[in-house]
């Protein structure tokens, strides 16, 4: 059975059995999992291996796992900062920055792969216009090439320790005020506007390899009518077509108000995939999710399923226990768990 284009979530620290009643279908191809998902390192390391027990060839396992306010696991994870702080110490030390970067990235992805995570929902190449609560400090800077820099540099510590790389909120959620999850927000700026600062961390990203995209539950009506994520226009025409972008496009949730407009949640899910998006996410509705799965009719390309599978994480990850025993991993994480704190003090090497 190959990888269907759903992503869903689960109900709690262990399978149940509508759980895997869901998991099995042939819709589904991935789950998310949440800070509700986790108790323990050893917790978490026996869930990731009852899912992927589910099914041949394995569900996907994804994560929000971006660091400061977004970090799903964190007793017995190392303390992620918000992607802000590299930001500060950029304006000042770019070249450390990027070093810092580029372990943060080492150490998040390493341990998430150490317990069966295949990818975490991140970098946020967002640009922070002062505007938008929702992004705030998880972008890394108001300027681009601050956050190329940064972004660069997480990427190549998460493929370090094992993952790919997801940038959102294509083509950028900095500028609106209203939040997704709960309003539909709208962004009254011309394309011109937004290719001038917004979609220039995206195009060096994607230049520089990225693996895959989730775009933003946001209305641009000078450029379509339709959120970004719904948009043909910015999925096939722009991203696609004019940034050349040959990796997974993952839908942002569509349980959130921002998808409301395209319709009930098959609908949604067919607005998504019709624009371009090659998997969709349906999380803390398990109502939605049942929903999508009796009504959704879709037959993946054998493109899209290529994509997919190219976001499994590396096999034959190091355990936390071997992880633990290199030197410099834990040289690493001390580094990481500090910034912004008393990084300052830290030498660079």
């Amino acid at each position: 059975m190959s990888l269907g284009p759903v992503m869903l979530d689960i109900e709690g620290t262990e399978l149940s059995a509508d759980d895997i009643r869901r998991l099995q279908h042939p819709l589904v191809g991935g789950v998310i999992l949440f800070q509700r998902n986790y108790i323990s390192p050893a917790q978490l390391g026996a869930l990731t291996m009852a899912i992927h027990r589910v099914r041949q060839p394995p569900l996907l396992i994804a994560v929000d796992h971006e660091g400061g306010r977004v970090q799903r696991f964190r007793e017995g994870f190392t303390r992620i900062p918000a992607m802000r702080e590299l930001g500060h110490i950029w304006d000042h030390n770019p070249k450390r920055a990027k070093s810092l970067a580029e372990q943060t990235g080492w150490v998040l992805a390493a341990e998430l792969r150490a317990h069966g995570v295949d990818l975490s929902f991140t970098p946020v190449l967002d640009i922070d216009f002062g505007n938008s609560t929702v992004v705030g400090d998880r972008a890394f800077h108001r300027r681009p090439e601050a956050i190329v820099d940064l972004a660069h540099a997480l990427m190549m510590g998460l493929k370090r320790g094992g993952m790919a790389a997801v940038g959102k909120h294509f083509p950028g959620h900095g500028y609106v005020t209203a939040d997704s999850h709960t309003e539909i927000p709208v962004d009254k700026r011309t394309f011109d506007q937004i290719e001038e600062e917004d979609l220039q961390p995206f195009r060096r990203m994607i230049g520089f390899g990225l693996h895959a995209l989730m775009p933003a539950h946001v209305i641009y009506p000078k450029v379509d009518t339709r959120p970004a994520g719904f948009s043909p226009v910015w999925l096939q025409q722009v991203l696609r077509g004019q940034l050349g972008f040959q990796g997974v496009i993952f839908s942002d949730d569509l349980a959130m108000e921002g998808a409301t407009v395209a319709g009930g949640v098959t609908d949604r899910a067919l607005a998504a995939l019709h624009a371009g998006c090659d998997m969709v996410l349906v999380c803390n509705r398990p109502d939605l999710a049942d929903e999508l799965l009796g009504t959704l009719q879709w037959r993946m390309s054998a493109l899209s399923m290529a994509r997919l599978a190219r976001m499994h994480g590396r096999p034959h990850a190091p355990t936390l226990t071997a992880l633990h025993e290199d030197a410099e991993f834990i040289k690493a994480m001390h580094r990481v768990a500090t910034i912004g704190i008393v990084e300052g003090n830290l030498p660079l090497d």
